[in-house]
């Protein structure tokens, strides 16, 4: 399965918000500069992080974003639905009634169950990863860096 650029850098994106913004809001500009993704491009995948409400906008000079619920809250198949509409390896199999209409047979298709072991084990893992975890993870890995 690949995935696309939205759900790739809304990904990075996001993890860069959950890092930061322990401080306060973040501003796009500053995710920006720190990811190397346009403002503009952020706008668009934070509005979709915003309407599946995993992430809130406050105004004013301080301004910019944050999460809405604890970091170790989240993970990484929401983070990455609110991005794509699905995460599927194939459009055949797709749970939201998309299927892929031009598939001959895809009723008694016996590869199709192929492709849904593939998709339930790429959403079981994407799933289980918890944002909270990804930056306890690169903590210890930095400090075990530091150390050698």
């Amino acid at each position: 399965m690949k995935l696309s650029t939205k759900a790739r850098y809304g990904l990075r994106a996001f993890i860069d918000l959950a890092v930061y913004s322990e401080n306060g809001p973040v501003s796009l500009t500053m995710i920006s500069k720190r990811q190397d993704i346009s403002v503009s491009y952020l706008e668009q995948l934070v509005a979709r992080l915003k309407r599946a409400g995993l992430v809130k906008s406050v105004r004013g000079a301080n301004g910019g974003y944050e999460l809405t619920r604890p970091v170790k809250e989240y993970t990484v198949g929401e983070v990455l639905r609110a991005l794509e509409e699905e995460l599927v390896s194939v459009d055949c199999v797709a749970v939201n009634g998309k299927a892929d209409l031009h598939c001959v047979g895809s009723k008694n298709c016996l590869s199709r169950i192929v492709w849904e072991k593939i998709n339930d084990s790429i959403n079981e893992t994407v799933d289980n990863i918890y944002i909270g975890e990804l930056l306890e993870q690169n903590k210890t890995n930095k400090q075990e860096g530091e150390e050698s």
